[in-house]
């Protein structure tokens, strides 16, 4: 099958297939003679493995290494859990990072009148402004 094909099969885009190819996550493939690129079904199978991997958040790196040792029938499935309660830990650090941004853009939207002056409590921690202090009232 040609690449459109075999995007089509594995759900990869043709351009990223390509990619993968230059960057050596795949092996190139073979042309015909009027130099089309010639898929089989063990390479949609692999294009399949690789685009669940990066669905499930894998670097490239970690892919590469997934695959490796997917294809390496002799491996320990240590190895592979090592691999992937590695990425459970990155995975968790960057979940905690975005709730951390939440609280914070929650709690920056709460302290935004949403009126029509032009004071922003948002755009001031974005721009790095100490909000003003408030001023207690005098009394008369």
């Amino acid at each position: 099958m040609n690449i459109g094909q075999a995007s089509d099969a594995s759900g990869v885009s043709a351009k990223m297939i390509r990619y993968y190819e230059q960057i050596g996550l795949i092996r190139p493939m073979g042309r015909t003679g009027n130099n089309y690129r010639v898929y089989g079904d063990e390479e949609v199978h692999i294009l399949r493995f690789i685009k669940r991997a990066r669905n499930l958040g894998f670097s490239l790196e970690e892919t590469e290494t997934l695959l490796k040792l997917w294809q390496d029938k002799g491996r320990t499935s240590a190895s592979v859990k090592e691999v992937a309660e590695v990425h459970i830990v990155d995975l968790e650090r960057r979940i905690a990072e975005m709730q951390g941004m939440v609280k914070t853009l929650k709690h920056l939207s709460h302290c935004c009148s949403g009126d029509d002056r032009p004071n922003c409590p948002i755009l001031d921690d974005l721009a790095g402004v100490a909000p003003a202090p408030v001023r207690a009232k005098k009394r008369a």
